[in-house]
């Protein structure tokens, strides 16, 4: 079974109407275990892999989640479009905790990530200038239109490390610099996705406000929490209007050839184990394994 809509969140969002599960995949990897089995399946008819990128029960901190074998699973079980949906500290007044909104730019802050499927013998160096993908982002927010959600367009989402939320010196500096957004995970997925050749759009979904706010409690676990379970049904929503639109409609974007002048590494320098581990990515430029 191919699925070519890839959805990346939390376990809650398995649960909403409309969506069938049939089975589940381990898929095996060059960089590892993903995160949990591909649970896949439909959802309203359309072919669909769901995948917690913290594993059952949340089990992996940011830094933890095996990013590279997630991204690869998808991929190989044929994924195209990946949507991925995850909760946000809000650093302007405007996003308030409970709405939706699309993240198109990201600052990375992150240190201890492996955010490339290459190196180990070949050199690869995508484009990330619109490090999601203008299609996909389109179609999420026309539908978010229909149905009259709290969604907008074209926020700016820092990335840090975690797993500790931010200093409040830390969420004014990234308030100052006209961030919208502050999360955990979503820049080293788009980095993924593109080596992958995925169409890659992040739902954020507002849960508070970090720290930046005076005279308020800065944010803890239990009020994230509180505020996403009371919420995932927007994203449920957007999701089950999206999605059955998708499939089997044409990809208008750059995504399915961000390799194409990517690769450094001239063919007959790229050594077997490198074909090898890379072939589900590079076989259709010529770097396949022999």
């Amino acid at each position: 079974m191919k699925a070519p809509i890839g959805i990346l969140g939390g376990s809650g969002l398995y649960r909403m109407a409309g969506l069938a599960l049939e089975r589940t995949e381990l898929v095996q990897t060059p960089f590892g275990d993903p995160s949990g089995p591909v649970h896949l399946g439909t959802l309203d008819g359309a072919p669909v892999a769901f995948l917690a990128r913290h594993g059952e029960g949340h089990r992996f901190t940011p830094t933890e989640v095996p990013y590279r074998a997630n991204l690869w699973a998808l991929k190989f079980l044929g994924v195209e479009r990946l949507v991925s949906v995850s909760a946000v500290g809000s650093l302007q007044a405007r996003h308030r905790p409970g709405d939706l909104r699309l993240a198109r730019q990201f600052v990375d802050r992150t240190k201890l990530r492996q955010d490339s499927f290459f190196g180990g013998g070949l050199v690869a160096h995508v484009g990330f200038a619109e490090p999601t993908c203008p299609h996909l982002s389109e179609a999420l927010m026309a539908a978010g239109r229909r149905l009259g959600l709290p969604l907008e367009d074209g926020a700016t989402y820092v990335c840090m490390e975690g797993p500790a939320f931010s200093t409040r010196a830390e969420s004014r500096l990234h308030q100052s610099w006209g961030a919208d957004l502050i999360g955990m995970t979503q820049v080293t997925e788009a980095k993924l996705a593109r080596e992958a050749e995925l169409c890659y759009a992040c739902i954020a979904l507002v849960t508070d406000y970090d720290a930046w706010r005076e005279g308020e409690e800065a944010v803890d676990a239990a009020s994230v929490l509180e505020v996403m379970q009371a919420n995932v049904d927007k994203a449920q929503a957007l999701l089950r209007a999206t999605v059955p639109d998708l499939v089997g409609a044409p990809r208008p974007c750059a995504c399915g050839e961000a390799l194409k002048a990517a690769l450094f590494t001239a063919p007959e320098h790229v050594s077997i184990d490198a074909r090898r581990r890379l072939d589900l990515l590079v076989s259709k430029y010529g770097y396949g394994k022999r």
